[in-house]
């Protein structure tokens, strides 16, 4: 299963969002990989959102109102769904647009006249799909939709970061001016106030909004929230640790507060 729809209460406006926890690669895309097995494994160490499913998983467990959530299984080196598949992304400028052509220290991913069609038909026009019907049935149902991208980043920026040189707090909260209001980010603000501070778009900016749904339509609402790896887990790939309940136990704060 490429990705999935986790069920919440039905009167929940809440999405958790979980698009880069997975390291799993179909071997036909495996194929086109230019790495070998080590240096492929070490990529995903560095750009794996490690255990943010869990995150997710426990904060839908303890809040109050369940919220819904959609969690890919597939690894972002297969797609990244939260890149424009256009022009319109600039991280095409390093190589890692909705296809990943480069690594994260802008080595060859994949060979240069490789298609990238294939894989956006198979992998992320469907996924964009789905979340687009995710938000849908939320707005269906409630008449409003909250979107929290779930995310999380190394405590040392790696070569690919365009903007790696700003702050790196333990939690970054991801913004757009259209779709996250100044009640949302309070919200987030007070929720993670005690996992050791937090920023806003640094030293990642923006979030996550189905296209259909972007700049359009102001029921949508939506938070990136960006959590410093070494505040939760061994890095660069390594296991969780006592960190990963205090940040499960705010971010069910914050599902709580806007449901």
């Amino acid at each position: 299963m490429p990705f999935e729809l986790l069920p919440g209460t039905p009167d929940s406006p809440v999405l958790l969002h979980v698009p880069h926890a997975a390291r799993t690669i179909p071997e036909p895309v495996r194929r086109g990989i230019l790495l070998d097995d080590a240096a492929l494994e070490d990529e995903l160490d560095q750009l794996t959102d490690a255990h943010t499913d869990i995150l997710a998983e426990r904060a839908a467990a303890a809040a109050r109102v369940t919220p819904w959530r959609l969690v890919n299984r597939l690894s972002r080196l297969v797609v990244d769904p939260e890149r424009f598949p256009d022009e319109r992304e600039e991280m095409r400028a390093v190589g890692m647009g909705a296809v990943y052509t480069h690594t994260s220290h802008r080595a060859r991913l994949r060979p240069p006249d490789a298609d990238p069609r294939p894989l956006l038909d198979a992998y992320f026009t469907p996924y964009a799909q789905a979340v687009t019907d995710a938000v849908d049935a939320r707005l269906a149902a409630t008449g409003r939709a909250v979107l929290i991208d779930v995310h999380s980043y190394p405590s040392k920026a790696l070569p690919y970061e365009l903007h790696g040189a700003g702050a790196r707090p333990p939690v970054c909260l991801g913004t757009d001016a259209f779709h996250t209001s100044d009640e949302l980010l309070a919200h987030a603000r007070r929720a993670f106030a005690e996992c050791g501070g937090t920023a806003v778009n640094s030293p990642f900016a923006g979030t996550y909004v189905p296209l259909r749904h972007y700049g359009r339509d102001a029921r949508v609402s939506a938070l990136m929230i960006e959590i410093r790896r070494d505040g939760y887990m061994a890095e660069p790939g390594g296991a969780p640790g006592p960190g990963i309940e205090p940040l499960a136990e705010a971010l069910t704060r914050l599902v709580d507060a806007l449901s």
